[in-house]
């Protein structure tokens, strides 16, 4: 009597690797439409055609599922920002490409963007976050550190909140635009809403 072959490691791997891609695939579908307690865990086991056992054996929950869809978009635009810094002289011009580089970011994916603002309030994030997960907001505060140091930032207030001011700018900016879809593209007005920004986080 023969045996059908057990599968190998690697191909258990790749199916599952294969399976979390759908389903963060399907959830970033969901989220993106609808906040985050609106979606439930069984309409994103069957958009991502799979099991809701499958979801719970590689998340946990429907927040860690979140969590994962975050941070695979919070590293591919760290990683995005990382090569664009590369080479560039002046210290504005190198926070205007870090401005430029999120606004494109997030024209390129808006259903990222809807996820985002929809779904992530501070409230609902977790506090064991590792540094992996905060690389996005790690490379934003060495940046704007470096600014305060140089005497070329507001140094009478700390760089985090600096980061507010940047990322508040950014949601708002990236939220009505969603909203205003009449309106020309962020990037094409780069220079006059990072020159704004600017002037609000500079050294009177």
């Amino acid at each position: 009597m023969s045996h059908s072959p057990r599968p190998s490691e690697k191909t258990r791997q790749g199916a599952s690797a294969a399976a979390r891609l759908r389903i963060e695939a399907a959830a970033l579908d969901l989220f993106a439409e609808r906040a985050f307690h609106e979606v439930r865990l069984d309409e994103i086991a069957r958009a991502a055609r799979s099991s809701l056992q499958t979801i719970y054996r590689h998340y946990g929950d429907k927040q860690a599922l979140l969590d994962a869809c975050v941070l695979h978009w919070a590293n591919a635009l760290a990683e995005r920002m990382s090569d664009h810094l590369i080479g560039i002289e002046t210290y504005k011009d190198r926070l205007r490409k870090v401005f430029w580089v999120v606004l494109d970011f997030f024209e390129q994916h808006p259903k990222v963007a809807r996820m985002i603002l929809g779904s992530v309030y501070p409230g609902a994030m977790r506090h064991d976050v590792t540094d992996q997960q905060r690389r996005l907001t790690n490379l934003f505060l060495e940046v704007l550190a470096d600014g305060r140091e140089r005497g070329i930032l507001n140094d009478q207030v700390s760089e985090t909140i600096l980061l507010d001011y940047f990322y508040g700018v950014l949601a708002r900016l990236i939220q009505m635009q969603s909203m205003r879809r009449q309106e020309p593209p962020l990037t094409a007005q780069v220079n006059v809403l990072f020159d704004m920004l600017w002037r609000a986080i500079a050294k009177p």
